[in-house]
């Protein structure tokens, strides 16, 4: 097994992405779909105020109506994580890409992305620089992106 990068970090919270974007609780299956469009989302995470109602993967849409609240559609179990959570060990036993990072209270506090190479986890800063390169090809190709 190839050693991860952690980049210094060794819980959960040390590694999350600080400000994940989120749906609101009145958010539709239809609003996710679209929202599935880019590649690079893999969860949607569907929220009441600063509580997660529950993370919403690609297959949790199918046969569902567009108009039907995207909370329904999610769940939680198997899909969030504590902060204080050791990294090294939430690493190995992750199943999917995305977990959520909640408190005890089910406040979302943040998002632990698996990079595609599986070794690291994505960083704000990464995510910025993908957002910047996004919007500039948008720019250049006439497309304008609106966020949910």
């Amino acid at each position: 097994m190839t050693e991860p990068d952690f980049r210094g970090a060794s819980t959960v919270g040390e590694a999350m992405l600080r400000a994940p974007k989120v749906l609101v609780a009145s958010a539709t299956v239809g609003e996710v779909r679209a929202l599935f469009e880019d590649d690079h989302v893999h969860a949607a995470l569907v929220v009441s105020g600063e509580t997660l109602l529950g993370v919403v993967e690609r297959p949790d849409l199918e046969g569902l109506p567009d108009a039907l609240p995207a909370h329904r559609a999610g769940r939680l179990t198997g899909r969030v994580v504590s902060p204080e959570a050791d990294l090294y060990a939430t690493w190995l036993s992750m199943s999917r890409r995305r977990l959520a990072v909640v408190d005890g209270n089910g406040q979302l506090l943040g998002l632990l992305c698996l990079k595609r190479s599986g070794r690291g986890f994505c960083s704000d800063a990464d995510v910025a620089a993908r957002g910047a390169e996004n919007a500039g090809r948008a720019a250049t190709s006439g497309i304008s992106a609106s966020p949910l």
